[in-house]
This record gives structure tokens, C-alpha cells and sequence, in this order.
């Protein structure tokens, strides 16, 4: 029946007749397992046998891939529309969001130090910078959209590929957009809140306000959503330079007793220095969401680093002299004591143009959820494409070619972590989680630089990259449990070992309830969303 109403979209909306044309995208073709199911070239689980590549050392797999025409019989799939332009954008625009203008006060209330925050600023930045150069290695050995799921198929096969998606799906991308919109709505609501504290209830109504229109414009568009990311990039960065501006305007007129005896006070703990890291980091991250999208980036070999080795540099060179500026205008103390430095910066430099402050921050964060939301629904049609989560997250719409199953199921959660957490505990229990799956990145780039020799890779980093973001990755996850051993930490640790209880019957033993299988035709009609491997059915 499923086939039936795929070839009724397909035959109603002219969906498969136009994928002949060049101009419809790349997908990624599917390929025939050896026990008879469908995946996506690319994704090498333990499941299914490995493609080899050719004796030119291009590989048969990566011509596939990158070729620039869609095969005659192809099915629905995501196009290739993600320039380099757009790449950067992505990752500058996701990566400047709320951090910057959250974490500058946390650095300082861990580290007890001007020096030493700034330090782990820039310390931060290079280790986004090695990461995401690795991460450009995994993503142009193998362009499956995913990120750290497809290259944990790669590497480890399908038990750690889920766990990943599990948490990553419950926990990770939810909490880090949840964050981005308190955050935007925070600034948005003090905009016309002056004498008092916004109210709590006003701020999480404008959050999922925020989650809604951005659920709205990735749905709609592809496009729409990049376009979207573009501008608010640009938009963002014109308020970073009003910053710079300004900081570099007080540091004329003298403004530097803050940066004069910066090292003083106590030298801060291992434990403490790991927990900075985190907040440092948590303003640095997305530097991998550009992973997450490979399938749709024109020419992924060359623009996937490229689009990295621009961006990060870019804006660890703007959250440096973001933080100098700030010092410039005021003291230590003042900044933590603020809970919107930006917003006091503003008010201090800029006079009656003050305004510009808050509305540069909410321009900022709803840039960036836009961003994370657009990389996150891949994750979930990518995992679900091989079986690892429900069918219809996988599933595209028929006449937009947007994964809206996925951005859905992903704005939902989001939505209600926006009703139930805090920004600051959102932050601790995301960056403790996220940093054991990105080291478990660089062990997989490791381990298949022994297991996979001859896989074709357009980008190749030093082995020593990955081993040296590894073990700060360990250190960044066990540094904090040593020093302050708390409850969450075991909780989240539970968690992620959790999966096995799903994995082990649902997606190793294949059992399915019976009910499944009409709540996926129901969403299928009411979504108008068709699986992207319909024609190969």
C-alpha cells in the first residue's frame, strides 16, 4: 500500500518524472545489501558489504556521489544546494548565536582570571578548528549526510551508529536549539522590558514562537532556509563589527586598566579549567554542523574544507575581539555581574543607538537555531534511512524535497525542553554529552586510517589531529567528573547505554510493532512525505 500511495504523489505531483534533468541535484543512490535491503551508498555498516574503490584512486563510490546529473530511475531525494557561500554561512551563522553573548561571564566566574578566560577563548577556537579539520577528512571519505552517525557505521557498525542518533536525536540537537531560542527570546522580551525581570512564562512563548517559524521556513524551503541563513550571517556580522567598533573606540581614549593585570588571581583547577571549556565551547559549537548536510553540498571534496578552514577562523578571530571590546567598556565584575553583557555594552558605548544591541542578539540567535534546526533534520533521515528510528523521519516532502518528518519530530522536542529547562543546566548536560561523541569521532578517523587504508580522501589531515582533539575529549569528559563529581554525570552516562534496550530488538532482531505500520501511512498522508527510496522497492 505504501508503494501504491508513493506512485500516486509521484504520478499527482510530477515528483520522479523530472529527477532526469541535471538540474534536479545528487542524491545518494541506494544500493542492495547482502541480505536484501536497501541502503544508502556511503553508509558501510557491519550490515552490508563494502564498496571498493577503483584503481585511479578516485573511487567508483565517490564518482557516484559527486556526479553532477541525477540517474534516469531515481527516486524523490534531497538536492545538492548548499554552496560555499551558503557552507561558511552555515557554519559562521550557527556558530555565532547566543554563546558569545552568554558565556563571556561564565568564563570568568570559572577561571577567577581576565588572561586565563581569554586564553580559553582562543584555546576553544583552535580546538573547534583541529576538530573540524577532521571532521572535513570523515565527510569527504564519505558523503552521507549524518555527520558522526554515518562515520560511526563506518568505523564501528550499527550499535554505536545508534547510540549516537539516540541521544543526539532525544537530547543533543533539541537541547542546543532550546538554548538558542531562550536565549533569542530572552533578549527579544527585554527589548520592551526595562524596570523588571521579564516574565518566565512571556520568555518561553516567544521561544516557541521562535521554534515554530523557523519549523516554518525549513519546511517550506530549502532555499528559503538558506536564504534565511544568509542573511542573518551577514546581519550577525555587521553586529560584531558595530562591537569591535566600539571596543576599539574605548580602547583609543585609553580603556585598558581591565586587560593591564590580567592574570591576576587564583590559578584556577583542572576540573575548573575543563568546566570553562565548556562554556567556551558551547559558543564555538556547530562547528560540525556542515556535516551533517554533505549530501546536500555542491561539490562536497573541495567545499567542505574550504567552508571550514574560512569559518572558524572567522569567528574565533570575531569572539576575540568580541571579549577585548567588552573589557574595554567594563570590568570583570561587571560582566558577570550582567546577565545581558551585550545589552550593557550597548548601553555604554552606543548612547541612544543602544537598541542595536539586543536587536543584534536576537537577530544573532534566531540565525543560529535556523541553522541548527536545518542541520539536525538530516541526522534524523539520515538514521532513520537506515532503519536506526522511525520509518517517516526519513521520508521527504513530495513537491519541496524538505526531510520535514525529521524537523518536526526534532522542533517538537526542542519545544519542550523550552517549557521545562534552564539555559544553564541545558548547557553543562550538552557539553558533557556531546564531547564523548566527538571523541568518539576521532577514534573512528583513527581506527579506519588502519581498517580502510585505500578509501579514496580528497582531504587528509595529519594523524596527529585527531589523536590530540581525542585526548582533550577525554580529558574534557572525565576532568569534571574528578573534580566535582555530580549525579548528572552517571544520569547521562545511563542514558546513552539506555539505547541499547531499543537497539537491541528493534533494530538488531527487526521486530516492528503492527501498529507502526499504519501511524507511518498516516503521517505519510497527512505530511505528504514519501520515502526516498520508493523506486527502489
Amino acid at each position: 500500500m505504501r508503494d501504491k500511495i508513493t506512485q500516486l504523489f509521484c504520478l499527482q505531483k510530477n515528483a520522479c518524472k523530472n529527477n532526469t534533468t541535471d538540474n534536479r541535484g545528487h542524491n545518494v543512490p541506494n544500493k542492495v545489501t547482502s541480505n536484501g535491503t536497501t541502503s544508502a551508498n556511503g553508509s558501510f555498516g557491519a550490515e552490508g558489504p563494502e564498496t571498493e574503490t577503483d584503481s585511479s584512486g578516485t573511487g567508483g563510490m565517490r564518482k557516484s556521489l559527486e556526479r553532477k546529473g541525477s540517474a534516469p530511475n531515481d527516486a524523490v531525494h534531497l538536492q545538492r544546494r548548499v554552496g560555499l557561500f551558503s557552507g561558511v554561512a552555515l557554519i559562521v551563522g550557527t556558530m555565532i548565536g547566543s554563546g558569545i553573548f552568554v558565556s563571556p561571564s561564565g568564563l570568568l566566574v570559572r577561571t577567577g582570571s581576565v588572561g586565563v578566560s581569554f586564553i580559553i577563548w582562543l584555546a576553544c577556537g583552535l580546538l573547534s578548528l583541529l576538530g573540524a579539520l577532521a571532521y572535513a577528512e570523515l565527510g569527504t571519505m564519505n558523503t552521507s549526510s549524518g555527520a558522526e552517525w554515518a562515520y560511526f557505521m563506518d568505523a564501528f557498525g550499527p550499535a554505536p551508529a545508534f547510540l549516537f542518533s539516540w541521544v543526539s536525536t532525544l537530547v543533543l540537537k533539541p537541547s542546543q536549539m532550546a538554548i538558542i531560542c531562550l536565549s533569542f527570546a530572552q533578549y527579544a522580551v527585554e527589548a520592551f522590558v526595562t524596570e523588571c525581570d521579564p516574565p518566565t512564562s512571556v520568555v518561553k512563548m516567544v521561544a516557541l514562537l521562535a521554534i515554530v517559524m523557523i519549523l516554518f521556513v525549513n519546511c517550506y524551503s530549502v532555499n528559503l532556509g538558506m536564504a534565511v541563513q544568509n542573511i542573518f550571517t551577514a546581519a550577525k556580522l555587521v553586529a560584531v563589527l558595530i562591537v569591535i567598533c566600539g571596543g576599539a573606540w574605548k580602547l583609543f581614549q585609553g580603556n585598558t586598566q581591565h586587560l593591564s593585570n590580567a592574570f591576576s588571581g587564583d590559578t584556577p583547577t583542572l576540573g575548573a579549567v575543563a568546566t570553562a571549556f565548556y562554556t567556551g565551547l558551547w559558543a564555538y559549537d556547530g562547528w560540525n554542523n556542515l556535516n551533517y548536510v554533505t549530501e546536500e553540498i555542491k561539490n562536497p571534496s573541495k567545499n567542505l574544507p574550504r567552508s571550514i578552514m574560512i569559518g572558524i577562523p572567522l569567528v574565533t578571530l570575531c569572539y576575540a575581539l568580541i571579549n577585548i571590546s567588552y573589557l574595554a567598556a567594563m570590568s570583570p565584575t561587571e560582566m558577570i555581574d550582567s546577565e545581558a553583557v551585550a545589552v550593557t555594552f550597548g548601553n555604554r558605548i552606543l548612547g541612544a543607538l543602544a537598541w542595536l544591541m539586543p536587536l543584534s542578539v536576537t537577530v544573532s540567535t534566531f540565525g543560529s537555531a535556523n541553522g541548527t534546526l536545518f542541520a539536525a533534520g538530516r541526522l534524523c533521515f539520515a538514521a532513520s534511512r537506515e532503519g536506526h528510528l522511525m520509518d517517516i523521519l526519513s521520508y521527504v516532502h513530495v513537491r519541496r524535497l524538505t526531510p520535514a518528518p525529521g524537523l518536526i519530530f526534532h522542533s517538537l522536542i526542542a519545544a519542550a525542553m523550552v517549557l521545562y529547562g534552564t539555559i544553564g543546566s541545558l548547557i553543562d548536560f550538552f557539553s558533557f554529552t556531546a564531547w564523548i561523541f566527538y571523541g568518539g569521532a576521532m577514534l573512528a578517523l583513527i581506527v579506519m586510517r588502519f581498517t580502510k587504508p585505500n578509501y579514496p580522501r580528497p582531504y587528509k589531515v595529519p594523524i596527529i589531529i585527531p589523536v590530540v582533539v581525542l585526548v582533550i575529549s577525554i580529558y574534557l569528559v572525565v576532568a569534571p567528573i574528578i573534580d566535582t563529581p555530580r549525579i548528572e554525570y552517571l544520569y547521562a552516562l545511563l542514558f546513552i547505554l539506555g539505547g541499547l534496550i531499543f537497539y537491541v530488538p528493534f533494530v538488531k532482531l527487526g521486530m516492528t510493532p503492527r501498529f507502526m505500520n499504519k501511524v507511518t501511512l498516516f503521517f505519510q498522508l497527512l505530511l505528504e512525505v514519501v520515502p526516498t527510496s520508493s523506486m527502489f522497492e
